[in-house]
């Protein structure tokens, strides 16, 4: 029986912990934007196709080692 009081004690600071860290980065502003996230794959497609775009007219490096080619 006294493991179960045991076992509580520990819960209840594990508990508090976690809810000590929670307000700690609640207010550290952690949860501040929610928007940038959910769209930044959209950004990432523009830099890449920009980056492409910039690159079109410098000339190909050489691939070392080609596709399709049956490189083992």
């Amino acid at each position: 029986m006294s493991v179960v009081f045991i076992l509580v004690f520990v819960a209840i600071i594990m508990a508090s912990a976690f809810l000590i860290a929670f307000i700690w980065a609640v207010r550290n502003g952690q949860y501040e934007d929610t928007y940038t996230p959910s769209v930044r794959i959209l950004f990432d497609d523009l830099l890449v196709k920009k980056e492409e775009n910039e690159n079109e007219g410098k000339s190909p490096t050489p691939n070392p080692s080609p596709k399709g080619k049956g490189v083992s």
